[in-house]
């Protein structure tokens, strides 16, 4: 029976290690509300909050530098399952999942379900028809990947080209998140903000690449879910009495329904294809919470989910997650693992903001004039919301609020000290960091692997390959936080949109390659530019308002055309090389050698002969 050699073996430890960080960060926050009640100016206590955790996170990424490439193109391959199920749950949802769903659950009730419930649905496609068999092949990157498994380095290149479109979608997304969060933290500039990011980026992903950005990022998921997850538990334990606010919040959601039928909230019919998202503006509440299908049409609705499902499963900054882990096995329970951890996050943003709605229903329905609260007031000066003037009572109408200020709401909503506001804004540093290293990292390896050295199957040994992947990936970093600081996109919008494109173009093609043994290259590539090119003409037909659905739908159109085009094209072309067949064949046996370091192998031996 084959066993890991001990440089291999997963440190025994690594729960020691992280019980420790999360200690420390548990520190902190209890030190600065000690300080805070002792006096101390709050403003030096919120930036204590921001600079200590990302110390924290820097000093973890610069002692996990790597050298060997294993270590750094996949961590080794010795992340166990959890860790690595807690940063790919944390990856996908990233600030954006912790601002922007939490909003959109407050303004529209359960119609936003459909982001969830794709995303987890996203999980299970990627658990049982990609991760076990991408795993085997233990290929780097995407396009890798899909340029060795049709022995066509065109592909490889195209591949690399259009899977860094979304990612630099979801790249600069997460990084306009965290510098929002960022600046009402440290009080400073968002040039200032931005360049600690870049550097927090670098200390974290181009010191060790994969093995670097995977394990500071269990520390930001860490520090991120716990974030998450304090200030609800306190509402929680204040509102019900039980702090398990996954849990408690339906008798608080039928008082709730009882006081919106009491204000005359209508109960909307959209038609079918509506997709009424909020922006990230002031906006009242105009639909009750669980009326189902208010803001987005019901057939909208599956669409949405099955956009987001195929862009999940088939992410290209979160597919690479699979190459870190031990074993087949280790990689199926990791998506269980994501699955179950998303799933918690998940319900929690949605009980931030049934708590929020009970704090503003229970003002509304109050009898008597309008007396704005300490509460409201102050949400009002920070801009999370605004009040407009009435007549004796407030009314829902009356009171608007900004979708991306709903999480951080809910502390000051319920008059909590300062710190538990500074504790939800690190969350959203935290969160989207982990997502901007997985995206950084991702995209810095496809710029050295598949572009620079694209044109070669064997890539350079020494250290050049690294130098290279660091330069990728210092490059990506760049690039995204330039993004995020010039497109003025809503980031949630940005988000779909590169769900959606990848989904498009990637999600047939991965399931394809693996599941039809006829699939060629030719169809490969056919499948990749039709996707890609449908899904981008779509959404920029919705953004002018020409198309007949949503851009953020795009892979509904997108996936259907892709697999046509693969289809089309294979029948009419040559079929593949018995070579090929053969590895299809290899790829769906979850045992044995990795495919990639058997090839990598193949490819040595064959140059030591020449040299002999």
């Amino acid at each position: 029976m084959a066993t890991l050699s001990p440089s291999r073996a997963v440190n025994p430890r690594l729960g020691s290690y992280f019980g420790i960080f999360l200690s420390g960060f548990a520190a902190i926050a209890l030190v600065s509300l000690i300080l805070y009640g002792l006096g101390v100016d709050p403003a030096m206590l919120s930036i204590a909050m921001l600079l200590c955790p990302i110390g924290l996170y820097g000093a973890i990424g610069i002692a996990s530098h790597a050298s060997d490439p294993l270590d750094f193109f996949a961590a080794g391959r010795r992340v166990p399952a959890f860790f690595n199920g807690l940063v790919l749950a944390m990856a996908a949802l990233g600030a954006t999942g912790i601002v922007a769903l939490t909003g959109l659950f407050f303004l529209i009730g359960f119609d936003a379900l459909f982001i969830a419930i794709g995303a987890l649905a996203g999980f299970v496609i990627m658990a049982v028809l990609l991760a076990p068999f991408l795993r085997k092949f233990g290929a780097f990157t995407i396009a890798s990947y899909l340029g060795r498994r049709f022995e066509s380095r065109p592909l490889r290149l195209a591949a690399a080209i259009i899977v860094s479109v979304p990612m630099l979608m979801v790249l600069a997304a997460e990084l306009r998140f965290a510098a929002e969060a960022a600046v009402l933290l440290g009080g400073w500039r968002h040039g200032q903000v931005f360049l600690l990011l870049f550097v927090v980026l670098l200390a974290t992903c181009a010191t060790g690449g994969m093995r670097s950005m995977t394990w500071s990022a269990v520390a930001q998921s860490l520090a991120a879910f716990t974030a998450l997850m304090v200030p609800v538990i306190v509402v929680a334990a204040i509102v019900t009495t039980m702090p398990v606010p996954q849990l408690t919040y339906g008798p608080v959601l039928r008082a709730i329904g009882r006081n919106e039928a009491a204000q005359g909230l209508p109960i909307i019919l959209p038609p079918l294809m509506a997709f009424d998202l909020p922006g990230p503006e002031l906006q009242p509440i105009l639909k009750r919470f669980a009326d189902p299908f208010g803001a987005v049409g019901s057939a909208a609705f599956v669409f949405g989910m099955l956009s987001v499902m195929a862009g999940v499963a088939s992410a290209p900054w979160l597919l690479p997650r699979l190459a870190a882990a031990p074993g087949v096995y280790e990689a199926r329970k990791t998506l269980g693992w994501a699955t179950f951890i998303f799933g918690i996050a998940v319900l929690t943003a949605s009980s931030i903001a049934v708590f929020l709605r009970d704090y503003l229903m229970d003002l509304i329905v109050r009898p008597g004039p309008a007396i704005v609260p300490p509460w409201l007031a102050d949400l009002a000066k920070r801009g999370f919301a605004s009040i407009t003037e009435t007549g004796t009572q407030f009314t829902a109408q009356s009171i608007s609020f900004a979708r991306d200020s709903v999480f951080m709401s809910l502390p000051v909503a319920a008059q909590l000290p300062p710190v538990v506001l500074d504790l939800s804004l690190a969350a959203i540093v935290a969160g989207g960091l982990v997502a901007a290293g997985a995206a950084t990292t991702a995209l810095g390896h496809i710029l050295s692997e598949d572009l620079a050295f694209g044109g070669t199957w064997d890539p350079p040994h020494g250290p050049v390959r690294l130098h290279a992947a660091r330069g990728g990936i210092v490059i990506a970093a760049a690039s995204g936080i330039l993004l995020a600081a010039y497109v003025t996109t809503d980031p949630l919008l940005l988000v779909l949109s590169a769900l959606a494109i990848g989904g498009s173009a990637l999600f047939p093609v991965l399931v394809l390659s693996i599941w039809w043994k006829r699939m060629n290259a030719f169809g490969a590539m056919a499948g990749l530019l039709t996707g890609f090119f449908v899904a981008v003409l779509v959404i920029a037909g919705g953004q002018a308002d020409t198309a007949a659905i949503p851009g953020a739908l795009a892979a509904v159109v997108g996936v259907p055309a892709a697999t046509a085009a693969i289809i089309a094209v294979t029948y009419a072309t040559p079929p593949p090389r018995r070579h090929v067949l053969e590895l299809v064949r290899d790829i769906r046996v979850p045992g044995g050698e990795i495919l990639y370091d058997r090839e990598m192998r193949t490819q040595r031996l064959k140059k030591q002969r020449q040299l002999g």
